[in-house]
């Protein structure tokens, strides 16, 4: 039974996307029955198995103390306090989907071995939705099987918004990246490898097995490229620049080919990779944009008094389409049912407080990552480590232009990052072999 359990929680990281990113009310409400089904069968497992734990470990409290009062908060907004109680309702369903996962995660995913297979079932979830997206972008007059999208010049995959799937696409990325330098042969404090060592080192990774997850990398880059979002391609890259740079200086015991696999991901993948599936247009979008061209600044101006009217407790969890358009000032070109700023959207719909407790959450996962890097001498849990810091600091580059959260596939990937973070950071070190001391 639980194996069965665990089985069932990568079988949903796998579906998540797969229901238009999981954004329409009944695609999320999809994803969420399985979901509950999951978390019944674990009750009814800890009831009928006194080996297996109902509760989640103690340290796993920050993360649900924080959506425990989102949720708590939009209960208290369907008394008179949302502008759109239906709205509100979809949130609080979308929280306690997000609750019951992460719940899960923490019971099942216990050991190296459950965390490895689980962010395995992410990558094959991404490497699918690479070719899938990829596939359909060059053959344009290919009409999606799944609810018969038609596609545009830029990859969307089973998403609804090319956005979104570049956003889901570098998250996976990120694990990827961690698991692979897990993988990476290790250095003693104060060593520094030969070049010829390390040409060897890499060496061995093209020869084993670890090329196949390499290669599924590489597709899914393509992918991210095949977007031609701006900031889904820049917030990865930069995000890979600035926690490699903090890695140098924190990792304990750094892998001995861990500078060249950086390198290469932007030698091999953004260079040649790029060149190759014309990442020329992504950059071209990026040197077009400009502030009289883009009106995003301007729902961010426009936004500023709705929140200040509603400080406290926000307009409703999931209302900005409904509460924006009366502070709206000027008519902009499309329709803003999103603020395009995942900071002001919940500002907005779920006031200060609950966004600032919300921002704390994710600072201090990440403070758990480098303190994972730094401290930790699993490898396991540090290369993870690495990939969640990366996600982290994507998402949050990300999220200052977009509003990737808002779909649940990319939000609830998210949750499993910040779950990862806690679990790397505090889970016992596995057994090692004898003569060997183990980790404190």
């Amino acid at each position: 039974m639980n194996r069965f359990i665990f089985f069932l929680i990568c079988l949903i990281l796998f579906l998540l996307p797969l229901p238009l990113g999981s954004y329409r009310p009944w695609a999320i409400l999809a994803i969420g029955i399985l979901t509950s089904f999951t978390f019944i069968t674990h009750l009814a497992n800890s009831v009928l198995n006194n080996q297996q734990a109902l509760l989640p470990p103690r340290y796993t409290w920050p993360l649900f103390t924080a959506l425990g009062i989102v949720a708590l908060v939009c209960g208290v907004q369907l008394f008179g306090v949302s502008v759109d109680a239906f709205q509100t309702k979809q949130m609080l369903l979308k929280t306690s989907f997000l609750i019951m996962l992460s719940w899960l995660i923490f019971n099942y995913c216990n050991n190296v071995n459950r965390i490895k297979k689980l962010i395995y079932a992410v990558i094959c979830a991404g490497v699918f939705q690479a070719l899938y997206a990829s596939y359909l972008n060059l053959s344009p007059d290919i009409v999606s099987p799944l609810f018969g999208y038609k596609h545009t010049d830029r990859a969307i995959g089973t998403f609804t918004y090319s956005n979104f799937l570049a956003n889901y696409l570098a998250l996976c990325l990120c694990l990827g990246i961690g698991v692979l330098i897990s993988e990476l042969k290790r250095t003693n404090n104060g060593y520094k490898p030969t070049l010829k060592q390390t040409l060897r080192a890499w060496a061995e990774i093209i020869l084993s097995s670890k090329i196949i997850l390499r290669i599924s990398l590489i597709i899914i880059i393509v992918a991210l490229i095949l977007t031609r979002s701006r900031m889904g391609n820049s917030a990865f890259f930069i995000a890979l620049i600035i926690v490699s740079l903090l890695a140098l200086f924190v990792y304990k015991q750094k892998p001995k080919a861990f500078k060249l696999l950086i390198v290469s991901f932007f030698i091999i993948d953004l260079i040649i990779i790029g060149a190759i599936f014309d990442v020329e247009k992504v950059k071209q979008r990026i040197s077009e944009t400009s502030l009289q061209s883009e009106t995003r600044d301007e729902v961010v101006r426009d936004s500023i008094p709705l929140i200040l009217d509603n400080p406290l407790l926000g307009s409703g969890g999931g209302t900005f389409y409904t509460a924006f358009p009366a502070y709206q000032s000027e008519p902009y070109s499309g329709y803003y049912d999103n603020a395009h700023n995942d900071y002001v959207q919940f500002a907005v719909e779920l006031g200060i407080p609950t966004t600032a407790l919300l921002g704390l959450l994710v600072v201090y996962c990440l403070w758990l990552c480098i303190n994972t890097m730094r401290t930790r001498k699993t490898a396991l849990y540090q290369g993870v480590a690495f990939g969640c810091a990366t996600a982290i600091v994507a998402m949050m580059l990300h999220s200052s232009v977009d509003y990737s959260l808002q779909a649940g596939a990319n939000s609830m990937l998210f949750i499993v990052v910040l779950c990862l973070a806690l679990l790397t950071n505090k889970l016992p070190a596995p057994k090692r072999v004898k003569k060997r001391r183990s980790e404190s």
